[in-house]
């Protein structure tokens, strides 16, 4: 690994941890009780991007909690900056995760082969 991707993984660390805590102090219900699943950050840490868990959001509701977190980036971007001491936080760029959904997917339909394959054995024996 070398000394970029270490900083890289250390910024994304850190994010993970302090975009949180700016989140609870906003207003917003829906937005202080977000759960964020990964950061990226772009090769010069100069982007984020922040995977939230979608939880119980109908996708209107998503839509709506993107614009307000959204509006309060400025917000966030800010209190990254005053509490780790850096002269620039990046932009961030919010996201839904929908891996968990990929997975839990991919799961019924491994199940579903695992079924078929258990009948089509018992029928040929």
């Amino acid at each position: 690994m070398t000394q970029e991707e270490i900083k890289r993984k250390r910024a994304e660390s850190i994010l993970k941890e302090v975009i949180p805590e700016a989140l609870s102090s906003l207003s917003d219900e829906r937005i202080n009780s977000l759960s964020i699943t990964e950061v990226v950050c772009s090769k010069g840490r100069d982007d984020a991007k922040v995977y939230l868990e979608k939880q119980y959001f109908t996708p209107s509701e998503q839509n709506e909690v993107l614009k307000q977190l959204k509006k309060a980036s400025s917000y966030i971007r800010g209190h990254i900056s005053r509490s780790e001491g850096w002269f620039r936080a990046p932009k961030l760029t919010f996201i839904f995760d929908d891996h968990y959904e990929k997975v839990s997917r991919m799961e019924e339909l491994f199940a579903k082969i695992a079924q078929q394959r258990g009948e089509d054995g018992k029928n040929s024996a």
